[in-house]
């Protein structure tokens, strides 16, 4: 069976499309989840409590022992500004890039086969030497709202944005 793994981003406490999403993602059945930061509510954790999923704090998220609890509580977990993660044989780096520099040196580093940050609201991804580079786009405040599904089987993992 093919299987996959999920990257969101910017959900901003904003709960319509992370509904959505969570409906898109029950089609997939992801082994995991990675939220790359701005998660703007205690209430979006336990939205997506049915997958593992990995957070990173953004710029937006105060309140961060709360935060942290709220994650921990929904079965979440919680790596600060940066976590290093790996799913199958897939290492990923996963932060919301906007701190200066953690986004290249993660890049550029050669430690990752996956690089998934946000914050730019824009969703992209690309190749830097044998490191895939993903932005899955935003669920709030942007023209589309996207996530990015990876399916698992091969270096560099296929990917797709999907439209919530």
């Amino acid at each position: 069976a093919i299987m996959y793994f999920a990257a969101l981003s910017d959900t901003h406490g904003y709960k319509l499309h992370t509904q959505r999403t969570v409906e898109i993602l029950k089609s997939f059945d992801p082994v995991a989840v990675l939220h790359c930061g701005d998660i703007g509510s205690l209430q979006i954790p336990e939205l997506l409590g049915q997958w593992p999923t990995h957070y990173v704090c953004g710029n937006v998220d105060s309140r961060l022992k709360g935060l942290e609890a709220a994650i921990l509580q929904a079965g979440g977990i919680y790596h600060h500004e940066f976590g290093d993660i790996t799913i199958e044989d897939l290492r990923i780096a996963l932060l919301h890039s906007h701190i200066p520099q953690t986004l290249d040196k993660a890049i550029r580093g050669g430690l990752y086969d996956v690089v998934c940050y946000g914050h730019t609201h824009q969703a992209e991804y690309h190749m830097d030497a044998k490191t895939l580079v993903v932005n899955p786009g935003a669920l709030y405040r942007a023209r589309r709202h996207t996530i990015a599904i990876f399916e698992l089987g091969k270096k560099p993992p296929a990917i797709w944005h999907v439209e919530v």
